[in-house]
């Protein structure tokens, strides 16, 4: 009897420890970055996130600080919140050789904050981007500013703003929202979003680039299909969801790269065969843009949204 009690209490052991291991905010990995510009060092992070199903998901990201001396107290985090650059796994921008060429962030290094950089879910790590599914994004990028605070060289302390661009703002809004109540141990100071989409059914109706937005589609498409299992059938029939497949799993963005032909050709195919689909009218489409898009108030701190006039992506008149 002894020792059923004995082999139960230390399988407990081991099950709580286990648990405590992969608790989301847990740091799993930091491996320093060789080559940094100049005055930072960086770490390549993993650590643990839940989705809003409170299942426990492995992500990566990038935690970039000043090259100095500890300071004497913690530092400010500046969690940077990056714009679409795809759903497949090997869009994430800490595998990108151009990680440090589209890095504004970086000039908060001089003035010695630590920047949080999470690739998000599916992005460098296995499973499905969650492209604009704002509380699974949202906790990731909170859970990228807890693992930061155990890299010693950081310095990282709780306080932290939020800021991105497009998908970026999206996900900025989001921290902002859910912050108080999924890691109230942190403290927000500030939300900053550039061209966020905040109504997902108006901004996939009036993007004003018809061309982008059926790229921005198909990822938002195949992400969803994936992750909540929204049929593709209901957008069309099977030569569409080919399509749509195949842009999503094939394509990542980047500024200085020009699209393959066959990623134009498909594009165009998708835009011409989507022209009378409104998904802000089919289910679960509609049902499930509501549900993922930001508010854009109340969150108890300064917040700045700013918007390019002439954004292929984002219609001012939604953002405002």
């Amino acid at each position: 009897m002894r020792l059923i009690v004995a082999a139960t209490a230390f399988s407990f052991c081991l099950g709580s420890a286990a648990a405590f291991a992969q608790r989301a905010g847990t740091l799993i990995s930091a491996e320093p970055v060789v080559e940094t510009p100049g005055g930072s060092q960086a770490w390549k992070i993993a650590y643990w996130t839940t989705n809003a199903d409170g299942k426990r998901i492995r992500v990566t990201g990038m935690v970039v600080a000043p090259r100095e001396a500890m300071p004497s107290k913690a530092r400010d985090v500046l969690a940077w919140t990056h714009g679409t650059l795809g759903v497949a796994t090997r869009c994430a921008p800490s595998l990108s050789p151009l990680f440090w060429t589209h890095s504004p962030w970086m000039a908060g290094i001089p003035k010695g904050y630590v920047v949080v950089a999470p690739d998000y879910p599916g992005l460098g790590s296995d499973g499905v981007h969650p492209y604009l599914v704002g509380r699974d994004t949202g906790r990731s990028v909170l859970d990228a500013v807890r693992a930061a605070r155990s890299i010693k060289g950081a310095a990282a302390g709780n306080r932290f703003a939020v800021w991105g661009e497009s998908q970026g703002g999206h996900a900025a809004l989001w921290t902002g929202q859910i912050a108080r109540t999924y890691a109230p141990e942190l403290k927000l100071v500030g939300v900053a979003a550039a061209a966020p989409p905040t109504d997902l059914i108006q901004n996939v109706r009036t993007v004003p680039n018809k061309t982008v937005g059926a790229l921005m589609t198909a990822f938002i498409g195949y992400s969803w299909s994936k992750h909540y299992g929204a049929p593709l059938s209901t957008l069309g029939g099977t030569q569409t969801q080919g399509i749509i497949t195949r842009l999503a799993q094939n394509n990542c963005v980047a500024l200085e790269a020009k699209p393959k032909l066959l990623t134009i050709a498909g594009i165009l195919t998708l835009q011409s065969r989507l022209k009378d689909k409104d998904m802000g009218t089919i289910q679960p489409w509609a049902r499930l843009a509501r549900t993922n898009s930001p508010a854009t108030t109340q969150f108890g701190v300064p917040m700045l949204i700013a918007q390019n006039p002439k954004d292929d992506l984002v219609e001012p008149s939604v953002t405002v």
